[in-house]
C-alpha cells in the first residue's frame, strides 16, 4: 500500500494471574521478557514502518531492561512507550494518538502476550487490511460450545460451524479505528475488551481472516510452562558454530579476558581490546548464524574500533540471533595461555559472558588450559581462545 503502516503493541496490563512478582509481558519466556519477541516480530517486519508500545508508567524500567539492544532491529522503528490508561481500550486509544502525527494509513492492534505470532500472520493481516479497512485473526473452535444458564443448566448448543476465537493483530484503516475510540471516549464507553467490537459499535463491518493455533496469549502461570515447551519446539533449527582467535602479547599492565580486566606484566595486541576470549564467542555465533565472521562486520581498518571494548561486538552478534527470533543456548569458551591464571576469573568472566549475551549463568561454559610450554602459547607469546555457540532459531527450510 502507499501509506505507512503502523504497529500498536498494548503493554499497560499487570498480569496479577500470571503471578512471578513481575507484570506478564516482562517475565521470561525461554530466557528473554516476553515482551521483547513481540516487539521484534514487528520491528523485523519490512512492511511494518513503526511500532508504539503502550505500557504502564509505573513500569519503565522493566520496559528499558527488556528491549535494550533492540534498536539493532531499527531504531526509526521504535519511539518511547507512552503510557496507558485504565482499561485496554484506554491503552490502545493511548497508542493511536500517539501515532496520529505520523498520520499512517494502516495500524495493527496487538497484545504484548501474545509472543509467537509469525512473519506469515503480520504480513496475512496488512494484506486483509488494506482489502477490507477492518479485519481480525480468528481460528475454528474444535470443541462443541454450550451456552449454559443461571442455575449451570444448558440452555443452547451451539453451532461451532459459525463460531471462531479471536486473536490479535487486529487490524484497522488507522483513521477508521482512531475515530471509533475518540467517539466512545467522548460519550464514555470504556468497556471494549478488543478493538473489533469497538469497531463494530462504531458501525463498521469486521472481517476475519485465518489466524495461527500458535499464537496463544499466555494469561495464567500454566499459560507460561506451555509457552516454554511451544517456543522450544519452534526454535527445532539446531545450529553449532566454533569461534578461534589468537592475540600476541605486547607491552601494558593487564590483558582483557571473557570481558573481565586481569593485571598481567603484559598486554595483548590488537586493534580492539584484544579480548581474545569475546572474539573468539562473536565467531562461534556468526558462525552458527551464517553471519560472516567478526572481520567483517568490524573490521580492523576502520578506525572507530581502535581500543573498541569486545562487549559491543559480543552484544552485536548476539542481537543477530534475537533479531532472527532465535535464541542462544549455550557458549562455552576455551582459554590457552601459560599465564596469567584464568581460574581466579572464571566465575567473574562467566557472569559477564552471560550479562553482554543477555542469558542464563547456567548458559555459559568457561575453560582454561595451558600447551604444556610447548608452541607459541607455551613459549608466553601470545593468546588463543577457542569457543563454541549453540543456537537455537525457528525453522526455515
Amino acid at each position: 500500500m502507499a501509506g505507512m503502516v503502523a504497529a500498536v503493541i498494548v503493554a499497560a496490563g499487570r498480569g496479577e494471574r500470571a503471578g512471578g512478582g513481575v507484570p506478564k509481558q516482562y517475565r521470561d519466556v525461554a530466557g528473554e521478557p516476553m515482551i521483547r519477541p513481540t516487539l521484534a516480530a514487528f520491528l523485523a517486519h519490512p512492511a511494518i514502518g513503526v511500532v508504539q508500545p503502550v505500557i504502564n508508567s509505573a513500569d519503565a524500567s522493566f520496559y528499558r531492561a527488556a528491549t535494550a539492544g533492540l534498536e539493532e532491529l531499527g531504531l526509526a522503528k521504535l519511539p518511547p512507550p507512552v503510557p496507558g490508561g485504565a482499561t485496554r481500550q484506554a491503552s490502545v486509544r493511548a497508542g493511536l494518538e500517539a501515532l496520529a502525527a505520523r498520520a499512517p494509513e494502516l495500524v495493527l492492534i496487538h497484545d504484548a502476550a501474545r509472543p509467537f505470532l509469525t512473519d506469515a500472520l503480520i504480513s496475512r493481516a496488512i494484506t486483509v487490511g488494506e482489502a477490507k479497512g477492518a479485519a481480525v485473526p480468528a481460528i475454528a473452535v474444535a470443541d462443541t460450545v454450550k451456552r449454559v444458564d443461571a442455575d449451570d443448566l444448558i440452555a443452547e448448543t451451539l453451532d461451532r460451524d459459525r463460531l471462531r476465537m479471536v486473536q490479535t493483530p487486529q487490524v484497522f484503516a488507522f483513521d477508521l479505528i482512531l475515530a471509533a475510540h475518540r467517539r466512545a471516549a467522548a460519550v464514555g464507553i470504556e468497556n471494549f475488551t478488543d478493538d473489533a467490537a469497538l469497531a463494530e459499535w462504531a458501525g463498521h463491518r469486521v472481517s476475519v481472516f485465518e489466524g495461527e493455533t500458535a499464537n496463544v496469549k499466555v494469561t495464567t502461570n500454566e499459560d507460561f510452562v506451555r509457552a516454554e515447551i511451544l517456543h522450544l519446539a519452534a526454535l527445532s533449527d539446531v545450529r553449532i558454530g566454533n569461534g578461534f582467535d589468537v592475540h600476541a602479547f605486547a607491552d601494558g599492565d593487564h590483558v582483557m579476558l571473557g570481558g573481565v580486566r586481569i593485571p598481567h606484566s603484559r598486554g595483548l595486541t590488537g586493534h580492539s581490546d584484544a579480548d581474545v576470549a569475546l572474539h573468539a564467542l562473536v565467531d562461534a555465533i556468526l558462525g552458527a548464524l551464517a553471519d560472516g565472521d567478526i572481520g567483517q562486520h568490524f573490521p580492523p581498518s576502520d578506525p572507530q574500533w581502535k581500543g573498541a571494548a569486545s562487549d559491543r561486538f559480543l552484544a552485536f552478534a548476539c542481537e543477530r540471533v534475537r533479531a532472527r527470533r532465535g535464541m542462544i543456548a549455550n557458549l562455552d569458551v576455551t582459554i590457552v595461555c601459560e599465564a596469567p591464571r584464568v581460574s581466579p576469573h572464571r566465575d567473574a568472566m562467566r557472569a559477564r559472558i552471560a550479562a553482554i549475551a543477555g542469558i542464563p549463568l547456567s548458559r555459559v561454559a568457561v575453560k582454561a588450559t595451558t600447551s604444556e610450554q610447548l608452541g607459541f602459547t607455551g613459549r608466553g607469546e601470545g593468546i588463543v581462545a577457542m569457543a563454541t555457540a549453540t543456537v537455537r532459531l525457528p525453522w526455515s527450510g
